[in-house]
């Protein structure tokens, strides 16, 4: 995604929204493991329209619709997205100048775009993956040695 490009926006859902997102998660559910599947949708002004979903965009769908449903808000990003460090920072739930720490780090590659630092989606989910399969395998750790010392629940 280039700097010029449409930044998308988090869908934040009402109550509405939630209702509706639960009904449609049932049904994709139900449509899951299909290859291909044709829909016909209309709506309240308009003559219904058909096309087809792939099966990707049925797993993508279902996903989407279920976030909705547990009220939780969704933003959906193109991998090849370049984010700027604040929606970074937000995506893993931390400081902006701690995100620029893990960069100068070496920790999350980054690169310029004039001046400004750009991280690309795929390199910051690579580095949340390996930060939560670190924490992962430190809980483990501890747990293994909390039942080496006797010290279990």
């Amino acid at each position: 995604m280039s700097a010029t490009a449409h930044r998308p926006t988090p869908t934040i859902p009402d109550e509405a929204i939630r209702r509706d997102a639960e009904h449609a998660s049932r049904i994709l559910a139900r449509l899951a493991g299909q290859d291909r599947v044709r829909v016909e949708a209309a709506s309240d002004d308009g003559a219904p329209l058909t096309f087809v979903l792939p099966s990707s965009a049925i797993r993508l769908l279902t996903d989407v619709m279920a976030l909705l449903a547990q009220g939780q808000a969704v933003t959906v990003f193109p991998q090849e997205a370049d984010l700027t460090t604040q929606e970074a920072a937000d995506m893993l739930n931390v400081s902006r100048p701690h995100l620029v720490k893990l960069i100068e780090q070496g920790a999350i590659a980054c690169h310029k775009v004039g001046t400004h630092r750009r991280v690309r989606l795929e390199d910051l989910m690579r580095y949340r993956a390996e930060a939560d399969a670190r924490q992962r395998q430190a809980a483990a750790e501890l747990a293994a040695e909390g039942q080496r010392l006797g010290m279990g629940y």
